[in-house]
């Protein structure tokens, strides 16, 4: 095993510039040259690009020489920033045994930076703390120093400064990494044990996995196979990131690259799975731990635009479930969508680039319906069921209680806001636990944690724009799932021309079923187009309507060509045409609009 292998990743807050620090390791270390860089080079998706945000874990080689005069292999992996890619994150963390944990000097320690931190912690790797940003004018270096230190408890001068923007302290952090960062374990003898933490589908290789190799080593037209799936093959290539794909002659113990598998179905093969070698039964290899399975938290319906899409979509699926391994989905029939599938996704933003990334990169055009979260419904006969859409949920009549999931909430403030985060996060129906104080120099504290238990369904949709909105911008916010609690709540049904919409369906509190039925009723007469008939649109409680709206049609004057004659003339005129109207409407058919569901979903 090369002793001078460095595997580390950078771990930070969103937007803490965590892609433009890795640019400027590949500059530094000559990894790609002027001609090919470019901002943001390891986030390889369009989307990212648009939305300056990292999505994707990606993985990169670099060779960089150091000061003791030794050359180091230096294996990067890029993570994402948000919450709701937490997942890509863990399994980043567990491929490497350092992490360099990115500040922003303007914005300090926020919500995703302890996330993170925390997630590292439990991994036991060596932490790296880094200021970034210190070149912009209001960089705060020394305070976000004094935040780092009281929260790592490490020494001030442990706490290394760059700028990702103009390459300051580049050199020092590479240093830190090769002096700090331990060499991986392993033996480069024993048996092959390979781990895979991400994967991506090429319609010309097959499925291609992303490994790091913990034991032995594999090379090109090995036989391999797959421990927990039983599948296996021959090699048809391996190589490394650099960060395009580079064929190599072989992978040892402790490197980080891909296999090319050569499967063509994807169930084949699994994030977390081992590869090993192919008599694995009779050399009694044992299986790596993997990863902790995640568990969804929003739950949406996605359906084709076009029902004979059906087996087009399933596929497109299958190809984004091995690129995004917190993306859970099974079949689903609607009798107003036909067949789809119902989707698990780790929070909205999720949602939101699933969708964009099967409009853009499978051409799909498809059909969301409002996301929710998974009820536990206990029965009055005794059984129990988890309804992880308002359709899902049993009669009233036949329902003994209902459970729904709740967060623990940690935000970051600044103290001049707290009063306005507790109003909202009590409005938001929460349970206030504590506040922490994150000292910051000689001033004492300036900002705080703030602790909370709240209903996920609560803080699903408009929660994170209203706490920027309270907080001018500079709150943050990380949560996780901490269990099921009892709650009041009721399947509200929405009707369109007397038609139940099943998209629009809800589940929302009891006592709030009249001010959201209202609100939908008079979003969907602002965005459904008018038609030639009257459109009624209706929410329901069960049988009580407790909301209404109407779009009155288009009129056309029948009356026009009349010249002469008494009024009873025009009268019948205006009669035919009102039984005309009715006549149509109880016929009338209303298609319901992407953008109408998307005008119900931003509250």
């Amino acid at each position: 095993m090369n002793p001078n292998i460095r595997n580390f990743c950078i771990i930070a807050h969103i937007d803490h510039g965590k892609s433009t620090l890795a640019d400027r390791f590949l500059e530094y270390t000559g990894t790609v040259s002027k001609r090919e860089m470019k901002s943001q080079i390891l986030d390889q998706m369009d989307l990212e690009r648009e939305r300056g945000i990292t999505i994707k874990l990606q993985p990169v080689r670099m060779n960089y020489q150091a000061e003791d005069g030794d050359e180091y292999v230096l294996n990067l992996i890029d993570t994402p920033g948000h919450v709701d890619f937490t997942y890509e994150v863990s399994r980043s963390l567990a491929a490497v045994e350092g992490a360099v944990l990115l500040v922003d000097a303007t914005q300090g320690v926020q919500a995703q930076t302890l996330a993170n931190l925390y997630l590292a912690l439990d991994e036991n790797l060596t932490v790296i703390p880094v200021i970034n940003k210190i070149d912009l004018p209001n960089a705060q270096p020394e305070v976000v120093r004094d935040e780092i230190v009281n929260l790592l408890g490490c020494r001030p001068e442990e706490v290394l400064t760059a700028s990702g923007k103009t390459g300051d302290g580049v050199r020092e952090v590479l240093e830190a990494v090769v002096a700090k960062v331990p060499p991986p374990t392993g033996n480069s003898s024993a048996p092959l044990r390979a781990l895979i933490f991400d994967s991506i589908y090429d319609s010309y290789k097959g499925v291609v996995a992303y490994v790091r190799v913990i034991d032995g080593a594999i090379q090109r037209n090995d036989n391999f196979r797959m421990i927990a799936t039983e599948a296996g093959g021959e090699v048809l290539e391996v190589g490394y990131f650099r960060p395009k794909m580079i064929q190599a002659e072989t992978l040892q113990a402790g490197e980080i690259g891909y296999i090319v598998t050569g499967f063509k179905d994807i169930e084949q093969c699994r994030v977390g799975d081992t590869v090993t070698v192919d008599d694995f039964f009779e050399q009694k290899v044992v299986s790596l731990d993997g990863y902790r399975e995640v568990r969804p938290m929003v739950f949406a319906g996605i359906f084709p635009k076009e029902g004979n899409d059906y087996e087009r979509l399933r596929e497109s699926m299958h190809k984004l479930k091995l690129n995004d391994a917190s993306l859970t989905f099974d079949p689903e029939h609607s009798a107003a969508l036909g067949f789809g599938f119902r989707c698990g996704f780790l929070g909205m933003l999720h949602l939101e680039i699933v969708q964009e990334r099967l409009r853009r990169e499978h051409g799909m055009e498809i059909v969301v319906t409002l996301p929710s979260v998974a009820y536990e419904v206990s029965q009055t006969d005794g059984r129990q069921l988890v309804a992880k859409s308002p359709i899902e949920l049993p009669d009233p009549s036949r329902i003994a209680s209902i459970a729904e999931p709740w967060v623990k909430v940690d935000i970051v403030s600044p103290k001049d806001y707290l009063g306005a985060v507790m109003a909202l996060a009590q409005e938001k129906r929460g349970i206030y636990t504590n506040t922490e104080y994150l000292i910051t120099g000689s001033d004492g504290s300036s900002r705080a944690v703030i602790h909370y238990d709240l209903p996920l369904a609560s803080i699903l949709v408009d929660f994170y724009d209203k706490l920027k909105s309270v907080s001018s911008g500079y709150a943050s916010l990380s949560y996780e799932l901490s269990g099921y609690r009892s709650a009041d709540v009721v399947r509200l049904d929405i009707l369109v021309n007397g038609d139940p919409a099943e998209a629009l369906s809800m589940i929302v509190y009891r006592d709030a079923a009249q001010r959201e039925g209202r609100r939908v009723t008079e979003r969907l007469k602002e965005t459904l187009p008018r038609q030639q008939f009257e459109i009624r649109i209706q929410a329901s409680v069960g049988s009580k309507v407790v909301a209404s709206s109407r779009i009155a049609p288009y009129r056309k004057d029948v009356t026009v060509g009349l010249y002469g004659g008494d009024a009873t003339r025009k009268q019948k005129l205006l009669e035919k045409q009102k039984k005309g109207k009715k006549r149509l409407g109880k016929g009338g058919r209303v298609d319901i609009p992407p953008e109408a569901y998307l005008a119900v979903l931003k509250r």
